[in-house]
C-alpha cells in the first residue's frame, strides 16, 4: 500500500513474545490482518493509539494475507462508548468481521461505520444506529431488497397493509399471520427510509436484518451478543 489511510483497528491479539496481530477495517483497503512488530513492548510508540474505536491513519506493506504495519497515529480520541454503547460496538466490529471479505474495498460502508460509532457514542439508545449499518452491511453485500414494492407485482406498500418477507424474493402482501416474517407498510418504509421513530419499527427492523445476515453470519453465534445476555 502507498501512503497512509484511515482505519480502525476491530481486534487484536498476541503475537510472538512482543508483537500483535491486528484486524484492522481501512477506508480502502477493507478488512486486512497486519503484524505490529514490537507492539507489545512496553516503550512502545504506537502501543497506545492500538484500541478499537480510535481513529487512526495506518500505513503497511508486504505481501500476501499478512501485512506488515509501518506506522500509526491517532488522529483523535478514541469515541467514549460505555456500557450498552461499548458492547454494540463490539457487535459492529464482529459484523465486519464475519462477513467482509479480506482486501476488498467498501469506502462506503467505512463512513457508515465512522458513523455508528459517533451515533453510539452520542445517544442513549444504541438500536437505530445498529440497525441502519445492518442495513448498510446488506447494501454493501449486494443483498438487494426493494421494501417500497411488492415482490412480483410492483405495486406500492401500503402503510396500512401487511407483508410476508419471502427470501431471495422480497415482500408479497398477505392476509396470512406468521409474527416473524410480518411487517406493516409502515415498518417497510422505516427501513427503505432507514429513520426509525417508534419502538415497533425497531423491533420490526431487527427482525428483519436477523434474517437477512443470518445466510452471511453461519451457525456460529456471535461473542458480543453473549456480553448484552450476561449483563
Amino acid at each position: 500500500m502507498d501512503g497512509f489511510q484511515r482505519g480502525f483497528v476491530l481486534h487484536t491479539r498476541p503475537y510472538s513474545e512482543s508483537s500483535l496481530l491486528l484486524d484492522i477495517f481501512s477506508e480502502h483497503e477493507g478488512r486486512v490482518t497486519l503484524l505490529a512488530k514490537g507492539a507489545r513492548r512496553p516503550r512502545s510508540a504506537i502501543r497506545g493509539a492500538l484500541q478499537p474505536f480510535t481513529p487512526l491513519l495506518l500505513k503497511w506493506g508486504g505481501r500476501g494475507e499478512l501485512r506488515t504495519l509501518r506506522s500509526a497515529e491517532a488522529t483523535g480520541l478514541a469515541l467514549p462508548l460505555s456500557g450498552n454503547a461499548l458492547y454494540s460496538g463490539f457487535y459492529l466490529n464482529e459484523l465486519v468481521m464475519r462477513v467482509l471479505e479480506p482486501h476488498t474495498p467498501y469506502p462506503a460502508l467505512f463512513h457508515d461505520y465512522v458513523t455508528a460509532l459517533t451515533q453510539l457514542a452520542r445517544y442513549n439508545n444504541p438500536e437505530p444506529a445498529l440497525r441502519c449499518f445492518e442495513l448498510a452491511v446488506l447494501e454493501a453485500l449486494g443483498y438487494g431488497v426493494d421494501f417500497l414494492h411488492c415482490a412480483g407485482s410492483g405495486d406500492p406498500i401500503n402503510d396500512n397493509m401487511t407483508y410476508l418477507y419471502r427470501e431471495q424474493q422480497g415482500f408479497v402482501a398477505s392476509i396470512m399471520k406468521s409474527q416473524h416474517r410480518q411487517f406493516t407498510g409502515a415498518d417497510l418504509r422505516a427501513l427503505a427510509m432507514r429513520h426509525f421513530e417508534t419502538v415497533e419499527q425497531l423491533r420490526a427492523a431487527k427482525r428483519f436484518t436477523r434474517m437477512a445476515l443470518k445466510p452471511y453470519l453461519g451457525p456460529k453465534p456471535l461473542k458480543s451478543r453473549e456480553l448484552f445476555r450476561r449483563k
